[in-house]
């Protein structure tokens, strides 16, 4: 791990186990921990200026989620992006987003619309503004968040929840085509136009078609090699 911090360190108070979870998924996410970075109990805590209790549950939490994994007389790191385990979590991913727009079509209501609609306006301006990639894909993860919070389906959540964020974790390194961001968000504005017309139905086979399309894109973004599985380290500041 650098020596210079890249984590805002966090102020005192109640919940900060999930405070400090919140801060290293975050920092994951938005590939200023890449892939293979170690996750130092020692350097967090002191990046993060807590104890290091908190840091150490946090981890803990992040390997139950994917984000991270413990490797043997290393200890923990951020995972590495599997090639062929991305493909096999996004064919379980398309089925997963589709229910979750179903049941969040049943249960839509003109609070959840504006919400969704309010992702996609700002999602709209990053595009216009040519903001740094993070925000495209901290939008995107917004945006599926929505959907799953309109769905209010508890057990649904915690599966997909672990999935979409390792799905994420993969967008800096291996989404580099300049276009992805715009197609994506075309994408979400079809599922929420679908939710709109209020059929369920139709809502879940566009939601499903968007993950399937992500496959495709991720298929054409990789290359395999000849032996072996494929990883891929992010640099930090890596496009989509």
């Amino acid at each position: 791990m650098s020596e210079s911090p890249v984590l805002q360190s966090i102020s005192p108070g109640d919940l900060l186990t999930d405070r400090t979870y919140e801060a290293l998924k975050t920092a994951i996410l938005r590939n200023q921990l890449a892939p293979g970075t170690p996750l130092s109990v020692p350097e967090l805590a002191r990046q993060l200026n807590v104890s290091r209790t908190p840091v150490r549950e946090a981890v803990q939490r992040l390997i139950y989620e994917g984000l991270a994994d413990h490797v043997s007389r290393r200890g923990a790191e951020v995972s590495l992006v599997d090639i062929d385990d991305l493909r096999e979590l996004y064919v379980v991913r398309e089925m997963l987003e589709g229910l979750a727009a179903r049941l969040a079509t049943e249960r839509l209501d003109g609070v959840g619309l504006a919400a969704l609609r309010e992702v996609l306006a700002e999602h709209e301006r990053v595009l216009r503004d040519g903001t740094d990639q993070a925000a495209h894909v901290e939008l995107d993860i917004r945006f599926h968040r929505t959907l799953r919070d309109i769905a209010a389906n508890p057990h649904l959540t915690a599966t997909l929840e672990p999935i979409a964020g390792r799905s994420h974790l993969a967008l800096h390194s291996l989404w580099r085509s300049p276009d992805a961001p715009r197609f994506a968000l075309d994408e979400h504005i079809d599922i929420v136009e679908a939710m709109a017309a209020g059929d369920p139905e139709f809502a879940e086979t566009v939601a499903r078609r968007h993950i399937s399309r992500l496959r495709v894109r991720l298929s054409q973004a990789t290359t395999r090699e000849p032996q072996g599985r494929t990883r891929l380290r992010a640099p930090l500041g890596s496009p989509r």
